[in-house]
């Protein structure tokens, strides 16, 4: 792998468990300097991962977060926003702030560390952003208005930022996960997993190293002509979508 690759300063909100957790691992294992936010202190992580605590829904927070990241590895290079919240229900039952809370955290959030990893990036003359999505924020489901539409709004936030920064070798991409085995999805009844396995051409849920590895990939020198593209990893949920 080629040094450009590697030992580069790496942010993923959210990353202290989960699909954040294991692509937090994958730029671990390639060589790069990883740095995580998380909400809380975390305590148990591996070797050679800094966490940092951060609120996304705090401009200010998040401004503090970087310059933490930034003087343990530099002026981060890849940002993944996987940090997210989903407060489901349906329409009729779901309040203002059930919306606009999931919206906050989940596209505004994106929005906030975006904004502030893109000063360091244009100054480095290259970045790597990749946007954590879902099978749900293309193909839809019920109950979950507020968790989809935001989800969603980040295509347009990798496509206009593709636009925006394109020339300054700075890529922006969308990865949407389908129905990952984890914490989240680990409560579900039964009888649910059961509905989503049959919608699932693959016949199985995706492990959250199969998410990592194509984060990992889309932002390695092998993919940097690839900017504005979704790339599912849902074993062919959202086929079309």
């Amino acid at each position: 792998m080629s040094e450009a690759t590697t030992g580069r300063s790496v942010l993923i909100t959210g990353g202290n468990r989960g699909i954040g957790l294991a692509i937090a691992k994958a730029f671990l294992a390639n060589g790069d300097k990883v740095a995580i936010t998380s909400r809380s202190e975390v305590t148990d992580l591996p070797a050679g991962i800094l966490a940092v605590k951060a609120d996304v829904t705090d401009e200010a927070s998040v401004d503090a977060a970087f310059k933490e990241v930034e003087a343990a590895h530099g002026p981060v290079e890849v940002l993944v926003a996987n940090a997210g919240i989903t407060k489901d229900t349906l329409l009729l039952r779901m309040s203002e702030d059930d919306f606009t809370s999931v919206l906050d955290t989940n596209l505004t959030g994106a929005f906030r560390v975006l904004k502030r990893a893109s000063k360091g990036m244009i100054r480095l003359k290259k970045g790597r952003v990749v946007l954590i999505s879902s099978v749900v924020g293309l193909y839809g489901s019920p109950g979950q208005i507020n968790y989809a539409s935001s989800k969603s709004g980040l295509v347009g936030m990798a496509r206009s930022l593709t636009r925006e920064l394109g020339a300054r070798n700075i890529t922006a991409n969308v990865v949407a996960p389908g129905y990952v085995n984890t914490e989240m999805t680990d409560v579900l009844p039964e009888e649910t997993k059961d509905q989503y396995m049959k919608a699932i051409p693959a016949g199985r849920f995706c492990e959250p190293e199969e998410i990592a590895n194509v984060v990992r990939w889309v932002a390695s020198d092998e993919a940097s002509y690839i900017s504005g593209a979704v790339i599912p990893v849902d074993g062919g949920l959202g086929m079309g979508h």
